[in-house]
């Protein structure tokens, strides 16, 4: 049996906290928080949804200024 993901619960909460507000980040930042900082608790590779989060933070980082 696959081992739970430790960061699953934090990244429902994004979703529902996204729908409720008609998906406007901003109205999400408290809870999309928390995912980073469960994220940074395991080590890259533990958690599936921390893998997507931090290609997103990656790809935020690296982009020119505009």
């Amino acid at each position: 049996m696959p081992q739970k993901d430790p960061c699953q619960k934090q990244a429902c909460e994004i979703q529902k906290c996204l729908q409720a507000n008609n998906y406007i980040e901003s109205k999400c930042q408290a809870v999309i928080e928390e995912l980073r900082k469960c994220c940074a608790r395991y080590p890259k590779g533990r958690s599936l949804v921390c893998s997507g989060f931090e290609k997103e933070e990656n790809q935020t980082l690296k982009s020119p200024a505009k």
